[in-house]
């Protein structure tokens, strides 16, 4: 007669189960996270079209902007609207030289088109780090309305019309990478499965009543 199953693991195996399928949840949580985070700020964008002028003199360099391999800089400057408002305008990126920054800005009242935005896009800043004159690793729009003394509409443009100004508006996507968080996020919760199914099999034993 044949005997039955017995499902008895060690307790240590128990917890390595639980800890594993634990740890693959949350991560696989956290990658799903960061892509429907990334689709979020694609739909919240929509296209701009304003009319103004740049004040040049109140410009800020974004530095640790890499592009292609080289070092460069984001370039944000407020756009003085027709009608007295200003909007923060993420110019497009200038490659870094040997002095500070230098850009063309356009005189007089441009037309500029481009994608609202809820920020500026943020790069690595090592803790207590400060800006240099008009260099800064990272800004909001309160810092920036602080700095400059301006009332600043509470979004950003990200500009993509062409301008007479020498930078480079070869923006990445908002939303690139979601297929590669999803897929890490797959893998997390597979790895969680993994856990218990190798928990099962390693531990199941056929017992012989026989043999008592």
């Amino acid at each position: 007669m044949p005997g039955s199953l017995r499902f008895r693991p060690p307790w240590w195996a128990v917890a390595l189960a639980a800890a594993g399928c634990a740890a693959g949840i949350a991560l696989g949580n956290w990658q799903s996270g960061r892509a429907e985070e990334k689709r979020a700020l694609a739909a919240a964008m929509k296209p701009e079209s304003l009319r103004g002028q740049f004040l040049s003199e109140r410009t800020i360099f974004l530095s640790n902007r890499p592009y292609h391999g080289q070092f460069g800089y984001y370039v944000v400057q407020p756009l003085r609207l027709t009608d007295g408002h200003c909007v923060l305008v993420n110019r497009g990126w200038i490659a870094a030289g040997s002095g500070e920054p230098q850009v063309v800005t356009p005189p007089g009242e441009v037309s500029v088109q481009g994608l609202r935005q809820e920020r500026l896009p943020r790069a690595y800043e090592p803790p207590g780090a400060l800006p240099r004159g008009q260099v800064r690793s990272n800004v909001t729009l309160d810092e920036f309305a602080a700095w400059s003394g301006l009332a600043l509409e509470p979004w950003v443009l990200e500009q993509h019309s062409a301008l007479d100004d020498g930078l480079t508006r070869d923006w990445p996507r908002v939303d690139g990478g979601v297929a590669m968080h999803e897929s890490y996020a797959l893998q997390w919760y597979s790895l969680s499965a993994l856990s218990v199914v190798l928990l099962v099999a390693l531990n199941i034993r056929r017992h012989d009543a026989a043999a008592g």
